[in-house]
This record gives structure tokens, sequence and C-alpha cells, in this order.
């Protein structure tokens, strides 16, 4: 199938273009909002609207930091080292979820510390609001036409712009659905299962460690990266841990 011509730009208005991946951000950001509320609620917190929006501005920034800084360390050190000016130019892409993921750890635990909060209160209610993210992410990654998959002769396969002219799989499409649906469901069965502190949030580890190191292999590596002993992606190496965990 041929990509379907989808305009990245969503919206124009005089010099400022909106895209539909930064959308997909300030949705998921929406949506955790109301999630940490709920959720906020149910375990029967303390939490002001102002807390709450405290609270999601801690994980933006560690989502947003720990994104670019991990993309950097783990993805492109040797281009930014040459580079260094490039770092800031966040628009021309360069996330990455470990990287995000280890942010929003380091940027709960201080908040967790301010607020005298167990901090896997705080990251149960986080795991819950990681895969509506992920999912409405990887539906932007695939509106863009990047991070498409390797070449496949399945009848669903799609010929990307970008993509050699070759039909691919839509791993975007692929992660949205079990990175995003199936995982905010299972997480949010483990919340309703169990009272325990911590259930929600290794169950999102877990699961998305296995997950991703699944889709990995259908998703197309890296270029400056390709795979390491010729098998394994960095995005497999990184998220290993996470399920052996």
């Amino acid at each position: 199938m041929q990509f379907p011509s989808i305009d990245p730009i969503f919206l124009s208005i005089g010099p400022l273009h909106f895209r539909w991946y930064g959308l997909m951000y300030v949705l998921s950001f929406i949506a955790s909002y109301f999630i940490l509320r709920a959720e906020s609620h149910r375990k029967k917190l303390s939490l002001s609207t102002s807390d709450i929006a405290d609270l999601l501005f801690y994980g933006i920034v560690g989502v947003i930091l720990g994104g670019r800084v991990g993309y950097i360390l783990f993805y492109n050190l040797d281009f930014y080292v040459a580079n260094p000016l490039r770092v800031f130019a966040v628009w021309n892409g360069g996330m990455s979820f470990h990287g995000g993921f280890l942010g929003v750890i380091t940027a709960f635990l201080l908040y967790s510390k301010q607020n005298k909060i167990p901090f896997f209160i705080l990251i149960d209610m986080a795991s819950q609001c990681a895969p509506v993210g992920l999912g409405l992410g990887r539906i932007g990654n695939f509106i863009n036409g990047e991070l498409y998959g390797r070449q496949t002769d399945m009848p669903w396969g799609i010929i990307f712009p970008n993509g050699s002219g070759v039909p691919r799989h839509p791993s975007q499409l692929y992660e949205a659905l079990l990175e995003g649906i199936v995982l905010f469901l299972v997480v949010r069965f483990a919340a309703r299962k169990s009272s325990v502190t911590g259930i929600q949030a290794w169950t999102f580890c877990a699961g998305y460690g296995l997950f991703r190191f699944i889709i990995e292999f259908y998703r197309l590596p890296d270029a400056q990266l390709g795979t390491f002993w010729g098998i394994f992606s960095m995005g497999q190496l990184l998220s290993m841990p996470m399920f052996i965990i």
C-alpha cells in the first residue's frame, strides 16, 4: 500500500505552523492531567488541582529533557559532539523513550521528596499516563512517515515516502497498538486488581520492555547504529533490562 498523503502540518497561521506530532504531545499531556487527577482521587491523596498541575509539569520536564539527553547519549553522541549547537534543535526530532523514562523517574523522585509522597505511589499514577503518550506519539511518527519498519512482503506493508520505494512494516502502528492501547489496558487491569503499591509501575516496566523488544524485530534499526552482534537494536538493549528487572 502507498503511504497516505498526510500533511504533517495541520494548521498554519502566518509564519506559525502547527504539526500533528506536536499536537500528539499536547493531547497526551492533557490526558495525563485527567488521569493523574482521577488516580489521586482513587488513592485518596490530598493533592489539590495545583498539586496535580505541578506534578504534571515535573513529568513534562522529565520527558522532554530526559528524552533529548537520552537520544543524544544512546543514539547519536558522535554527531552532537561534532555539532554541539544542534543539541537545541529539538524541532528536527531526536527523542528517546528510555531517556524520557529515566527523566520522569528523576523528576518524580524530586517531587516525592519535596512533597513527602511515597515515590512509587507517584510512579504508579504515571504508569497509566505513559501508554497514552506512547500511543499518540507513535501515531505522530506514522503521520510524519518516520521510524518505519523493515522491508516486508505482507499485504499491509506500506511504501513510505523515504522508505527506498519498498513496502515496509508500519511498525509505528504496531507500537501504538501494543505500547499504547494494550499496555494501558494491562496496567489499568493491574491497578484495579491489586492495591499493592508498585504493581502498576512494575507492570508497565515489564510490559513496555517486552512489547518494545518484540516490535524492534520489525522496526528498521537506526541507520547510524545498525544492530549489535548482527541481531539486537539499541532499543532492544535498552528494553531488555526493563523486562528482566
